[in-house]
């Protein structure tokens, strides 16, 4: 380290330390203001709903792993899905907190989980079944229930965040339907 180094780095020591003893009385830690604490608990809420669509993302990767044939079918669901965690992730800036990567939706063409992020937990750990039709059904199981997570967030979420919440709600529920609508459609032979 070079002469100057030092200097900077014992300067910015001693700044630190004297800031620390003109504070009058040091009782501890201090304690958060309202404005931090409604920040906190909003970072909080976002991770949670990043968490929530993250999970959804790494379930439709399973599904697609486990049942490629279902590729083009679920491919432009999960590539919304992708967008979801990517913007419930990113204030603008960066990608998610625990996420190392951005969430890119995949081409609607592929089937590969390519622009996943990093999941809390990996495709090993996703039971799919083994019928194509029992996978839809759980996937679509899986959308209901990060609707209602991102529903229920609402009630706390700050006005800008609480309307993208919405929006990814109703748009979950209708990625279950169409999940669940196509399985249980009459087929052609069966239309009158």
């Amino acid at each position: 380290m070079t002469t100057v180094g030092r200097r900077a780095l014992l300067a910015a020591g001693a700044a630190t330390t004297l800031a620390g003893c003109t504070s009058g009385r040091n009782d501890g830690p201090r304690k958060p203001d309202a404005a931090e604490r409604a920040a906190a608990a909003e970072a909080a809420l976002r991770a949670r709903s990043a968490h929530t669509s993250r999970d959804l993302l790494l379930r439709y990767d399973a599904v697609l792993s486990g049942h490629p044939v279902l590729a083009a079918r679920l491919a432009p669901l999960r590539a919304s899905v992708a967008a979801h965690v990517k913007a419930l992730g990113e204030d603008g800036t960066g990608p998610a907190p625990g996420s190392s990567a951005s969430a890119a939706p995949a081409a609607p063409d592929s089937a590969a989980p390519s622009g996943s992020p990093s999941p809390s937990r990996s495709l090993a750990f996703v039971r799919v079944p083994a019928d194509p039709e029992a996978a839809l059904k759980t996937l679509a199981t899986a959308e209901r229930a990060a609707a209602d997570a991102h529903t229920a967030a609402l009630l706390t979420a700050p006005p800008e965040y609480a309307r993208l919440l919405a929006s990814v709600a109703a748009s979950g529920a209708a990625h279950a339907f169409l999940l669940t609508a196509a399985t249980t459609a009459p087929t052609e032979g069966g239309r009158g």
